[in-house]
């Protein structure tokens, strides 16, 4: 199972959700539904948008668990 550590990271950080989605360019809601662990998939441009916004490497958000 892939989990979305988004909101680790956010934390960590000390970064709001509005100011995230102004950082990279993504509505609140798109935003929200990784955060959830809701996505089904997620564009490339966006992972880097986010890794930069967040200063932080791909293994930091995504996370692999076995079911």
């Amino acid at each position: 199972m892939i989990v979305i550590n988004l909101d680790v990271m956010m934390a960590k950080r000390k970064m709001s959700l509005n100011e995230l989605s102004d950082k990279v360019g993504i509505t609140l809601s798109n935003l929200s539904i990784l955060k959830n662990n809701k996505a089904k998939a997620i564009r490339f441009s966006t992972l880097d948008a986010i890794c930069k916004a967040l200063d932080c490497r791909v293994e930091d958000i995504i996370e692999y668990t076995e079911d």
